[in-house]
């Protein structure tokens, strides 16, 4: 009998029962709730008459809506009246329900996929949910992680269990070694760039290789979470020391006799050697260059070196119109130098790319610089108040100040556009997120994809230029 991959154990070990129709439900040890995706889940209950079925098997944060900017007033402060009553609304329910939620002026508060790693909440060879698209990014902990809709957050706080199907398994090996200014974000661009959004689509990939055995619990982090940008709902990076090592003293990690048990399991999660992958797919690392997404999609991505595809040397029509229609409302000309892409706007930060790792790269770059004098706004925001108050004693903050910079309070911020931090129509931005799409970050604003260092570099000339030439 043949190995079993990572994802399989994770699966099978969660397994409640395999339905007649192919799907299955597995047990959910945790469940990540925030302002958005929670409120009808919470009104479904009172209207049902059921409560939750494991109160502490939720944890909760406000994080998509809250301003990065000034906020010791409170939630009344919040200026948008929907934002205000989705805060409200998650406050409200979790202290009805008693659920432990860092609310928006504690500490502990931050993006939800931050926020949980770094409390411990979300542990290896576990089982996690949140009604958020990048809850993939908690596989980097050796956890099976994934997004879900709002009816299944309902359905989760009421049993505890999720009706899925199981996935086929996709092995993205990246053997090598990654060259000066290259980090995880350029990796996962790169990928996303190979196999296309699609090409991950009713799989679980693993990330492996030697490049992936060596990248930090953060890089691991920020390449799983843009796993759901290449059609994939989970990204998996095995557990090994870095794994274990990241998770020893956390506020919800076991302690003492336990944490010895548990490190002894955790060990176990590893594809077998002799495990069957459904795909697998080989980079090697010295392709890699930092990375710029031209396009409204995060396929749309070359190589800093490289340029603006012409519509007229593709041979697909389906693509052709694709990079038209992505050129015109880019603002952006047919074989233009990716170098040449004058910006308005920075944005460091978002689950991808805002923990203290990320904010380290980024003040490398910028320090003893100053901001363009072309760039309007250039924002760092952390990704939590733990991380706010980790770099703030690094003296990050200082260095981003000084160059011109602004020093934020954790929150989502200029990601998604569901609070005051947004794009102008037209304007053009570096950023650090994991989504180009049209409107994304503000009507008609323009977003390129790029590596913390990358958007400091960005910052400090006005436009694209190969981090290298700075470091």
């Amino acid at each position: 009998m043949a190995g079993k991959t990572l994802y399989d154990k994770l699966f099978d070990s969660h397994l409640v029962r395999t339905n007649e129709d192919g799907s299955s439900l597995i047990y959910i040890d945790r469940q990540v709730l925030h302002e958005v995706t929670s409120p009808q889940a919470f009104e479904g209950l009172r209207l049902a008459g059921r409560k939750p079925w494991r109160v502490d098997a939720n944890i909760a944060t406000p994080d998509h809506n809250v301003p990065t900017t000034e906020r010791s007033g409170g939630v009344d402060l919040i200026v948008d009246p929907v934002s205000k009553i989705q805060v409200k609304t998650l406050d409200a329910n979790c202290d009805e329900f008693g659920i432990l939620e860092f609310k928006m002026n504690d500490h502990r508060q931050g993006i939800v996929h931050v926020m949980a790693p770094e409390q411990g909440a979300i542990l290896p060879g576990s089982t996690a949910v949140c009604g958020d698209s990048h809850t993939a990014t908690l596989g980097a902990l050796g956890a099976l992680a994934h997004g879900i809709g709002t009816s299944e957050v309902e359905h989760v706080l009421a049993t505890q269990c999720l009706i899925t199907k199981k996935m086929q398994n996709m092995l993205i090996r990246v053997d090598g070694e990654l060259g000066l200014g290259v980090t995880a974000k350029d990796v996962v661009l790169h990928i996303i760039g190979v196999i296309g959004t699609a090409g991950g689509t009713g799989y679980a990939i693993e990330f492996g290789g030697d490049v992936f055995r060596s990248m930090s619990m953060e890089g691991r982090m920020t390449v799983c979470n843009m796993a759901i940008e290449a059609g994939a709902r989970v990204g998996l990076v095995a557990v090994d020391q870095i794994t274990i090592d990241y998770f020893e003293g956390r506020p919800f990690a076991p302690k003492g006799e336990q944490w010895d048990q548990a490190v002894s399991e955790w060990r176990g999660l590893v594809s077998d050697s002799d495990a069957e992958f459904d795909a697998v797919v080989e980079i090697n690392a010295a392709d890699i260059e930092p990375q710029v997404t031209w396009g409204t999609s995060p396929e749309m991505v070359v190589g800093i070196s490289g340029q603006v595809p012409n519509p007229d040397a593709e041979k697909d029509a389906v693509k052709v119109d694709g990079i038209n229609r992505a050129l015109k409302y880019m603002g952006l000309s047919a074989d233009q130098k990716i170098t040449d892409i004058q910006l308005d706007r920075v944005f460091i930060g978002s689950c991808t790319n805002s923990r203290i790792e990320d904010l380290r790269d980024a003040a490398k770059v910028v320090k003893g610089r100053k901001v363009a004098a072309n760039i309007i706004q250039a924002l760092v925001v952390p990704g939590s108040g733990l991380v706010k108050t980790q770099a703030e004693q690094e003296g990050l903050d200082k260095i981003f100040i000084e160059a011109g910079l602004e020093w934020r309070e954790p929150g989502c911020s200029m990601c998604l556009a569901m609070n005051p931090d947004k794009l102008g129509n037209g304007e053009h931005c570096a950023s650090t997120s994991n989504r180009n799409f049209e409107g994304r970050q503000g009507f008609g604003g323009r977003t390129h994809l790029v590596s913390p260092a990358m958007a400091a570099a960005a910052a400090v000339t006005g436009h694209f230029i190969d981090v290298r030439e700075l470091i």
